[in-house]
């Protein structure tokens, strides 16, 4: 099984790279960051580098890939995080796919609507995170993963949502028994219980205009 020793280019911040450091991390990986400023950024050269002129980037070698949800299929595939077959990777794109729907409406919050919009984003929250425990309840009655007997990268994807979320919401998980039992075992684990009370993970701004 090929371990990619990999690189990220990112801005300095959770954002859309925490879930695939928190996957490398749980995985005993190592990899290097390079951080990008916004001062980089403009200068516009490592932008026209960028496939779809966004960052994160990835890079194993020779081989460089961007798109946050690519580059933790890549890792999923690379350390057997995708399932034990067809189905079960279809469903974890199922839950990415759910997941990056969340994922949007919480950007858009936080950098378009956050003063006139976190309350009723607010009350809306059950709604949107009603699914995720529906599906944790019909895998091994929520005692586990959100599909299979295995974690996989939907997973972290997941739990980094999640943890984006409880700091917007602290008691947003308080009538999901399940997903907050799940959030609570995940972060135990012993290498990402070490990743997250890193200062590495600690120090990092969630987004990059201060909201949160």
């Amino acid at each position: 099984m090929h371990n990619p020793h990999g690189e990220i280019s990112c801005f300095a911040r959770w954002g859309r790279c925490e879930a695939t450091r928190m996957l490398l991390a749980d995985q005993g990986q190592e990899w290097t960051e390079d951080v990008v400023t916004g001062e980089i950024w403009q200068k516009g050269d490592l932008k026209k580098l960028c496939v779809f002129g966004q960052l994160p980037r990835f890079q194993d070698g020779d081989f460089i890939l961007h798109q946050s949800n690519a580059i933790l299929r890549y890792l999923a595939r690379n350390h057997g995080l995708y399932g034990q077959d067809a189905r079960e990777a279809t469903l974890l794109d199922m839950v990415n796919d759910g997941v990056e729907d969340l994922r949007i409406k919480y950007g858009r919050l936080i950098y378009q609507n956050y003063e006139n919009g976190k309350a009723e984003y607010i009350e809306a929250l059950p709604g949107q995170l009603r699914p995720f425990e529906n599906l944790l309840a019909q895998n091994d009655g929520g005692k586990g993963f959100i599909v299979g007997k295995k974690i996989s990268f939907a997973d972290y994807n997941l739990l980094d949502l999640l943890h984006n979320h409880l700091v917007l919401a602290p008691d947003c998980l308080a009538s999901f028994p399940l997903l907050a039992g799940y959030v609570q075992r995940l972060n135990a684990r012993p290498l990402l219980k070490a990743y997250l009370e890193s200062d590495a993970h600690k120090q990092r701004p969630i987004n990059g205009n201060g909201k949160q």
